[in-house]
């Protein structure tokens, strides 16, 4: 592609507005991993409780400015003002879960539209992650780690309140918790935090604005699509192995036990008591 043209789509990209078609997808997509993590029972879950149903649907689907809000002093509840966007949530929480003969569930599983509702909900979640930096910026102009925590969490915000969000559905699960075992989006959200940072405020990144975003746009669709239609899930485990190996005791941990004094206290008792 030439290069003019190629800039010019990547400004296309970031001029993109959100509502209301990206908020339906994103929207969607939230209500349907509710369902999906309900299992088996989700049906009749969602006719006995309702409200809880919609409440931990609505925490999913705004979860990431709750979080953020919460974090930078501002009002927790503000996401919710969006009354447009409100809306278009409780339509499509309706939609995967109540619609008759589970239509609408059925057509948001479909390949062809989950596909095209993911890819536009990654674009959507760089925005979110881009204007999550922007505004940590103008509150803490020198704060990096703040602007990178702020971006991440608005990239992924549903993935930190999911304990909350079980519980919300009468679900105690303390391991639950994103902190422990982070998801990908969790991680490419702290990627792009951190890229988009350095774009803003260094001079390390050379590239445009523009180019840089559709970077991060491209760096999310495509390893979405690829969970979705090659099962990969996450690529940043073996890098996360080899850092782990080399600069978290790994490597040390082995040789340890093929020198023979890593061996578990019990083991060497039984050990022991065998002789």
């Amino acid at each position: 592609m030439d290069p003019e043209a190629f800039l010019d789509l990547a400004n296309q990209v970031i001029k993109l507005k959100m509502y209301p078609y990206f908020d339906v997808a994103h929207s969607l997509l939230c209500a349907l991993a509710v369902r999906e993590d309900l299992g088996a029972g989700a049906q009749s879950f969602s006719r006995k409780h309702p409200l809880s149903c919609w409440l931990s649907t609505m925490l999913v689907i705004f979860a990431g400015g709750m979080v953020a809000n919460g974090l930078l002093g501002e009002p927790i509840l503000a996401p919710l003002k969006n009354t447009p966007q409100l809306l278009i949530g409780t339509v499509t929480w309706y939609l995967v879960f109540y619609t008759p003969f589970d239509v609408g569930y059925k057509v948001a599983k479909f390949l062809p539209v989950k596909v095209v509702a993911s890819a536009m909900k990654e674009i959507y979640r760089a925005k979110k992650v881009y204007d999550g930096v922007t505004h940590a910026a103008k509150l803490y102009p020198n704060a990096y780690v703040i602007m990178i925590i702020v971006g991440t969490l608005k990239g992924n915000g549903a993935g930190f309140t999911k304990l909350l969000e079980r519980l919300i559905r009468g679900a105690w699960t303390p391991t639950a918790m994103e902190t422990m075992q982070p998801s990908f989006y969790t991680k490419a959200s702290l990627v792009a935090s951190i890229i988009f940072v350095l774009d803003k405020k260094t001079d390390l990144i050379s590239a445009p604005h523009a180019l840089v975003y559709f970077g991060i746009v491209i760096f999310f669709v495509y390893f979405k699509l690829s969970s979705i239609l090659l099962g990969i899930h996450d690529p940043f485990v073996p890098f996360e192995n080899l850092f782990c190996a080399l600069f978290m005791g790994g490597i040390w941990d082995s040789l340890a036990k093929l020198l023979g004094k890593g061996q578990p206290k019990e083991e060497t008792k039984d050990a022991k008591k065998t002789n």
